[in-house]
């Protein structure tokens, strides 16, 4: 899978995708990650993507222009490299804003399927509404405000890549994970030391009855209300 993301601020990713699963996923040819600078796809001397909103108020508008460039130029490159795909879901673009979907479990499956996702992330006091579109879905991570869509465009790379098989040591993490199921939150984890400064770990862990723990992981695990 590849992912493209068009950003202002391009070195943002370097440290976050460049350690854990996501490095590793990475060297396993598994995805491929490549931020695109917006600046590179303006046409001024000044590199400008931002201006004042018609209308009137208050900071700058990300604009429309820019993001048609690199949009239009991922698209011609994705055509060129993506004939042998016929077959499976190439396309998806994404747009961060508050107005969007909340992102959840259920949507990172389903953008599993897709062999290329296209990310653009927002700043400044918003963007152009005709970016809208643009792009296939608005995606929102949640009812508070960032400075910029990087962050949940790394959080999407990070929830997409781990369900990717062979992603993870073993398949079988995600099958019992939370929201492995609609709103299931997964049962406590304990480990060394059995006793820590008065808290125990459940004596049922450490009897090797693995019924019973099965049964008390049963017990414990609990659909988010």
């Amino acid at each position: 899978m590849k992912f493209d993301i068009i950003t202002i601020f391009p070195k943002i990713f370097d440290s976050y995708f460049n350690e854990s699963i996501i490095k590793r996923a990475q060297k396993k040819k598994k995805i491929k990650i490549k931020a695109h600078d917006l600046r590179d796809y303006t046409t001024d001397k000044h590199k400008t993507v931002d201006d004042k909103p018609y209308g009137g108020g208050v900071g700058m508008v990300m604009k429309v222009e820019p993001v048609y460039r690199a949009l239009r130029a991922i698209k011609k490159a994705k055509k060129q490299k993506s004939k042998k795909a016929k077959k499976q879901k190439s396309n998806r673009t994404i747009l961060f804003t508050p107005a969007g979907k909340t992102f959840n479990q259920n949507m990172a499956r389903r953008l599993t399927k897709y062999k290329r996702i296209t990310m653009v992330c927002p700043r400044y006091e918003g963007h152009d509404a005709r970016i809208e579109k643009l792009v296939d879905e608005k995606i929102s991570i949640g009812d508070y405000i960032l400075t910029g869509g990087e962050i949940p465009a790394m959080i999407v790379v990070d929830a997409v890549t781990r369900l990717l098989p062979g992603v993870l040591g073993k398949d079988e993490s995600i099958k019992d994970e939370s929201f492995s199921q609609e709103g299931y939150i997964e049962y406590p984890q304990y480990t060394r030391p059995e006793n820590f400064k008065n808290m125990k770990a459940p004596k049922v862990l450490l009897s090797g009855h693995h019924k019973k723990i099965a049964e008390w992981k049963d017990g414990c695990s609990k659909n988010k209300p």
